[in-house]
């Protein structure tokens, strides 16, 4: 594959026009121009004559796929930072690099949180929708439509990543007091810079927190990571905010909660089994408990054509011979 000039590229979705136009010049590329999901039978195709396939989060290559792939097939460059919907641990027993595009999409998706975070304290989606209902608006009311002040609350972080220290960055200039909980803890330069505290106990933090915000990666160790049992230990006033995957936290549970007032709200960008959405998530969004959002989280028109030029980089220095620079290892057992 190294000495061939075009590789046969693979794309499952449609990209942004300059992306696919850089990728019909360097690659034998070929584009899905309906953008319409494909199909099982579709992908098996895909891999059995791609030499790289570039899918998205939206396609699941698990391990099944994988072994039906052809010997050609060598490189997997997601367009997407997780890798959750592919089995990198197949792929790498089967000769098969894996790659992603992290980074390029932190602030895109911090700001959404921050979005979601003010949403939903402050009413802003109930608000919005009073002014578009055929009964007109009464006027400004000293009692009416009140939500809750963000300046002084405590915003408990799950997960310091990128993302995660984007967040704190414009939690901090909200007048939030920021903790987080993270696999290890942060640089004591990073800790002072936004004055924040590190709790080694997920369970601790939890029960302290005015805001939750998710922010780690989905991972078999994070799966249900807020589960019932730690959802139960959140205060009644307590706001979860979810940017990062649908499946860190116990949907179920959390719909009970909700409907039961054993929380303040929610803030979900993100579902446990998109694209479907809970139809008892709705109708809390109906009753203005919920903020939901159809994974919005990272859409900028900057932040797409950002993550085609990491694809293209990736496919470009594997063809090269070279080790791509966002080669993503499986993980040890």
């Amino acid at each position: 594959m190294p000495g061939r000039k075009r590789p046969l590229v693979v794309i499952t979705r449609k990209l942004p026009d300059p992306v696919e136009t850089r990728m019909r010049e360097l690659f034998d590329a070929r584009l899905n121009i309906e953008d319409v999901q494909l199909t099982q039978p579709q992908l098996v195709a895909a891999v059995r004559e791609a030499e790289v396939l570039v899918p998205t989060v939206t396609d699941r290559i698990d391990e099944a796929l994988i072994k039906q792939a052809g010997d050609q097939l060598k490189l997997i460059a997601n367009y997407g930072n997780g890798v959750d919907n592919i089995d990198v641990q197949a792929a790498a027993a089967r000769g098969i690099t894996v790659t992603n595009t992290p980074g390029v999409l932190t602030e895109d998706t911090a700001d959404m949180t921050m979005a979601l975070m003010m949403a939903v304290p402050r009413r802003l989606v109930e608000g919005a929708q009073v002014l578009l209902d055929e009964t007109a608006w009464a006027g400004w009311s000293p009692t009416w439509m009140l939500g809750r002040r963000l300046w002084g609350k405590r915003l408990g972080i799950v997960g310091m990543g990128r993302i995660g220290t984007a967040v704190a960055r414009r939690a901090k200039a909200f007048g939030l007091s920021i903790h987080y909980h993270n696999r290890s803890r942060v640089a004591p330069a990073l800790e002072e810079e936004l004055e924040t505290t590190y709790w080694d106990s997920l369970d601790q933090m939890l029960a302290r927190m005015d805001i939750i915000s998710v922010n780690c990666p989905s991972t078999p160790a994070t799966f249900h990571l807020l589960s019932a049992r730690r959802l139960a230990l959140l205060q009644p006033r307590t706001i979860i905010v979810n940017t990062a995957r649908g499946d860190i936290i116990d949907e179920d549970a959390l719909i009970r909660m909700l409907q039961e007032g054993r929380l303040g709200g929610a803030g979900l960008d993100v579902f446990e089994h998109e694209p479907k959405v809970n139809p008892k998530l709705v109708k809390l969004v109906r009753e203005g408990k919920v903020v939901i959002l159809p994974h919005m989280g990272s859409a900028t028109m900057e932040g797409r054509i950002d993550m085609g030029e990491k694809v293209i980089i990736n496919i470009r220095t594997f063809c090269d011979g070279h080790r791509p620079p966002d080669r993503v290892l499986p993980l040890r057992a």
